[in-house]
C-alpha cells in the first residue's frame, strides 16, 4: 500500500511517528513562509505542513492546487496549544512533510468539493465523480454499505440463504412498464428486466428454500417522481410456513439492527400496528406520519341536518364531512385561506371550508349557518383550541381523505409541528385487495395479484361477492410518514391463483403466457409462504436526513431518467439495430 494510515485516523498517540498519507489536496494556505495544506480521503481531513528549510520540497508545495492527488510522508507532530482544531478528529496533530509525490494534478473543479457546495443538482450529476468526493455524499454511501451489511448479517443469522434471481426474465406486466431487452439470437423476442423478484422468490419457496433473501436491483419503466428512480435497490425476502407476524418479526429485527448501527441508539420498537381503514379514517393517508397530531374527525352526524346545505347535501348523497384542526391557524390571513382553497381545488376538491376559533367565538363565512350547539359539537369533536383553525371537506370519503391527508402534512410543515429527532415506525395492514378501474370497467389488484386475501374473505371471492369489501393479507412498514417497504402472505394454491386472475379479467391465454410457469409450480406442493421488500434507497435516505434519494445512490439518474455523466440513455448504431432485427419507426 502507498499509505500507512488514512488521513482521518491520525491521533495524538501517533506523535513522533513517521506516516505516509494519500489523498486529495482539500485546501492550501501560505502563512508567514510556511505552507499548510489539508489532505482529504474518505475518512476525513489531516493537516500537512511544508517548511522553507527544505527548499526544493517547499517550492514543489507551492505548485499544489485543489484536488491534486498526492502522497506525503513525514513525522506526525502535536500542534501547538491554541492552534488545535477541536472541530475535526485529527485537530490535535499535523504531518511535517519530508517527501511529496504528485500523482496527478487537477483542473479547477466546477464546484466546491465540500459540504458547503451550492452547485445545482444538474451540475453535480454531470460531474458525478467530483460530487461523490464531497464528505456528506461519501458518508451517505459508506453508511449505505454499513446498513446493507447489518441487514445481511442479521438475515444470515436468522437462517436465510442469499440467492440471486435472474435479471433477464419474462415480461409479466404488473403495473409499471417493463424495460425490454431484445434477444439477438431469437429476433422478434425479448427479455424483460425484473420489476421485482416476486415470481422467482415464490418459485424458490416451491423449491424448498424456506428462507430466501437478496439485496437486489429492480427496474421499472415508469414516469418518475422526486423519490423514484428507473433502477432501484430493495432488500427482498421470502419465507415458508409463516403468518404475517413471523415475517414482520424478521423485518423488525433487521431494521432494528441497521437503525442501531447508523443512529447509535436502540430501535424505537416494536412498531405499533394499524389497519388501512383506521389509518385512512384518522390520518387520511395509508402511510401516516405519527410524529404529530391533527387527526381527521368525522362530523357527518353533526352537520347532516344543519342549515349549511353544502354539508347536509353531501351527507344525504352518501358522502362524508371530515375536518382537521390546525393549532395557531387562526392567524392565517384571508390570502392564506384562499390559497389553500385553490390548492384543494387543483387536487379535486369541490371546496375547502374553514372556521377560526377565537376568543370571541367561531369566525367564518359559514359560521352563520350553524346553531351554537352545532358549533360547540364540531369544536369538541375535533378538539380544537382557541387560536386554531378547522378545515372541512364535504365529498366522497376517498376525496375527503386525500385532501385532508395532504393538508395535514402541509400544515405540519407550515406550522413547524414536526419534532426533530423522532423516529416513528408503524405497520399498516389489511389493505383493500382490489380497486375499481372506472376507465377500463374492471377490477385491478391493489398490490399485486399474488397477494392472498384475508381468510374470511375467500367466500366473497368464490361466491361472486362485492370485491370492494375484500381485504388483503398485506402489510406496509412506514417510517415518519413514508412507506419504506411492503409485503404480503401469498396465494399458494393454483386454483386460488387462477380464480384471482379470472376476477381480474385476465384472459386465460394471457395468464398462461405470462404466469403459466408459476401456476404449474403451485400444483406441485407449494407451501404457504409470504415475504417483504424494503426500499433500501428510501430507508437510507430517511436515516441520513436526505430529501432526495439521489444523494444516497452512487450512480443516480435525473427525474427524467438521464445519466448526465455518461449521457445514457443514447441512440445506437444502425448496425446494432440490424443485428437485433429492429427498425425504428421514428
Amino acid at each position: 500500500m502507498k499509505r500507512t494510515i488514512y488521513c482521518g485516523d491520525l491521533r495524538k498517540n501517533h506523535a513522533g511517528q513517521s506516516a505516509t498519507l494519500c489523498g486529495w489536496i482539500h485546501s492550501r494556505r501560505d502563512h508567514g513562509g510556511v505552507v499548510f495544506c489539508d489532505i482529504r480521503d474518505r475518512t476525513g481531513l489531516a493537516q500537512i505542513v511544508f517548511r522553507p528549510e527544505k527548499a526544493a520540497l517547499f517550492q514543489k508545495a507551492g505548485t499544489l492546487g485543489g484536488e491534486y492527488v498526492v502522497q506525503v510522508t513525514g513525522k506526525v507532530q502535536l500542534r501547538p496549544e491554541g492552534r488545535r482544531n477541536p472541530n475535526i478528529r485529527t485537530g490535535d496533530v499535523a504531518l511535517n512533510v519530508e517527501t511529496l509525490e504528485i500523482f496527478n494534478p487537477s483542473k479547477p473543479p466546477p464546484f466546491e468539493i465540500t459540504e458547503y457546495s451550492k452547485a445545482g443538482e444538474d451540475i453535480r450529476l454531470r460531474y458525478l465523480y467530483l460530487d461523490r468526493r464531497r464528505p456528506p455524499l461519501q458518508k451517505n454511501i459508506i453508511r449505505r454499505h454499513q446498513i446493507a451489511q447489518a441487514i445481511r448479517q442479521c438475515l444470515i443469522g436468522e437462517g436465510f440463504f442469499e440467492i440471486e434471481t435472474p435479471f433477464l426474465t419474462k415480461s409479466t406486466p404488473e403495473g409499471a412498464r417493463d424495460f425490454l431487452v431484445p434477444a439477438r439470437l431469437n429476433p422478434g423476442t425479448f427479455y424483460a428486466l425484473p420489476q421485482s423478484p416476486q415470481l422467482f422468490k415464490q418459485i424458490l419457496m416451491v423449491g424448498g428454500y424456506d428462507k430466501y433473501f437478496q439485496i437486489v436491483r429492480c427496474f421499472r419503466d415508469e414516469d418518475l417522481r422526486a423519490d423514484r428512480q428507473p433502477e432501484f435497490t430493495q432488500v427482498d425476502l421470502e419465507m415458508s410456513f409463516v403468518e404475517e407476524k413471523d415475517v414482520q418479526r424478521v423485518v423488525e429485527k433487521f431494521v432494528s439492527a441497521s437503525f442501531a448501527e447508523i443512529m447509535g441508539k436502540p430501535f424505537p420498537g416494536p412498531a405499533p400496528h394499524m389497519s388501512y381503514d383506521e389509518a385512512m379514517s384518522r390520518y387520511g393517508a395509508d402511510a401516516p406520519d405519527m410524529r404529530y397530531g391533527m387527526e381527521l374527525a368525522d362530523i357527518s352526524d353533526i352537520v347532516k341536518a344543519s342549515g349549511f346545505q353544502v354539508f347536509a347535501k353531501a351527507v344525504a348523497s352518501g358522502g362524508t364531512v371530515r375536518m382537521i384542526s390546525v393549532p395557531g391557524g387562526a392567524a392565517f390571513s384571508r390570502k392564506d385561506t384562499d390559497e389553500l382553497t385553490q390548492w384543494a381545488h387543483t387536487l379535486g376538491a369541490k371546496g375547502l371550508a374553514w372556521i377560526k376559533w377565537t376568543a370571541s367565538g367561531a369566525e367564518s363565512p359559514i359560521a352563520k349557518f350553524f346553531k351554537t350547539k352545532e358549533l360547540e359539537l364540531i369544536r369538541e369533536k375535533s378538539q380544537s383550541k382557541e387560536g386554531g383553525i378547522s378545515f372541512f371537506v364535504a365529498d366522497t370519503p376517498a376525496v375527503a381523505f386525500k385532501i385532508l391527508g395532504l393538508l395535514r402534512r402541509r400544515m405540519a410543515e407550515k406550522q413547524k409541528l414536526i419534532p426533530e429527532g423522532q423516529w416513528k415506525f408503524l405497520w399498516v395492514e389489511k389493505f383493500p385487495s382490489f380497486e375499481w378501474d372506472e376507465e377500463a370497467k374492471r377490477w385491478n389488484a391493489v398490490n399485486h395479484p399474488f397477494t392472498a386475501p384475508q381468510s374470511e374473505d375467500w367466500p366473497v371471492l368464490r361466491q361472486g361477492g362485492d370485491l370492494s369489501n375484500v381485504r388483503a393479507r398485506a402489510y406496509d412498514l412506514v417510517l415518519n410518514g413514508a412507506e419504506i417497504g411492503g409485503g404480503s402472505i401469498r396465494i399458494h394454491r393454483a386454483e386460488d391463483q387462477a380464480l384471482i386472475f379470472k376476477l381480474l379479467q385476465i384472459p386465460p391465454e394471457t395468464t398462461q403466457l405470462q404466469f403459466g410457469f408459476l401456476l404449474e409450480a403451485l400444483e406441485y406442493g407449494a407451501p404457504p409462504h409470504g415475504g417483504f421488500a424494503l426500499g433500501l434507497d428510501r430507508f437510507v435516505g430517511l436515516l441520513m436526513g436526505e430529501t432526495s434519494i439521489r444523494d444516497v445512490i452512487a450512480f443516480p439518474k435525473t427525474q427524467k431518467g438521464l445519466d448526465l455523466m455518461s449521457n445514457a440513455r443514447s441512440s445506437v448504431s444502425p448496425l446494432q439495430l440490424r443485428e437485433l432485427g429492429i427498425k425504428l419507426s421514428t
